[in-house]
């Protein structure tokens, strides 16, 4: 009988990890989070439900590091998380902007991002690792942009760059948690707009 080695090993647990986060990605947009078990990923995934509460405590946790993996690798493929510096700060946020409207209407990330943001409401642990894991790096690199456009002169030199992040992303993030309208790009650009008008450099 062939001996197991260890990158046998690692190639059998990473094959299982990427199975379950395809499963729980997958079952979260066809059944709904309150409906989601350990126990239908670990089926659909072809593992041991044990193999699952060895690396994680609960769905939360699986699901949200199935959407941080899905995330990632979208971002690799788009050529990194870097909010681009073209040195046209409307077209660089349009761009951003209009790629966050395409991701929240993405099935892939829409579902399990939904069941992430509700369950962290009432469960304050995941949301503090959601805040922390995706919507702070992403409103860091907004500031850095914002800070960048600030020095350039293209917005107001004395505007707080957090505040400016909200005031563009906050709406966004309202209409699509809320469903209070269409979420495209036209929304997408008219609050560039809007937030830009604000926050422009100050007339004389």
């Amino acid at each position: 009988m062939a001996e197991r080695t260890d990158s046998d090993t690692t190639r059998r647990s990473e094959r299982s990890r990427r199975a379950i986060y395809d499963s729980a990605l997958e079952l979260v947009g066809e059944t709904g989070y309150g409906k989601l078990t350990i126990e239908a990923i670990a089926a659909h995934a072809g593992v041991g439900k044990q193999t699952i509460y060895r690396w994680w405590p609960s769905k939360a946790d699986v699901l949200l590091e199935a959407f941080l993996d899905a995330a990632g690798r979208a971002a690799d493929e788009g050529g990194g998380a870097a909010l681009p510096d073209t040195g046209d700060i409307v077209a660089d946020l349009r761009t951003v902007l209009r790629a966050t409207v395409d991701e929240f209407n993405d099935p892939v990330f829409e579902a399990p991002y939904r069941a992430l943001a509700a369950e962290g409401i009432a469960n304050a642990g995941l949301g503090a690792e959601v805040t922390a894991k995706i919507l702070e790096p992403r409103l860091r690199l907004f500031e850095q942009r914002l800070s960048a456009a600030a020095e350039a002169g293209q917005i107001a030199s004395d505007v707080d760059p957090r505040m400016a992040v909200e005031l563009i992303v906050a709406p966004l993030a309202q209409r699509w948690l809320r469903r209070t309208g269409p979420l495209d790009h036209i929304y997408a650009d008219t609050l560039i707009d809007l937030a830009l008008r604000g926050i422009g450099p100050r007339r004389v």
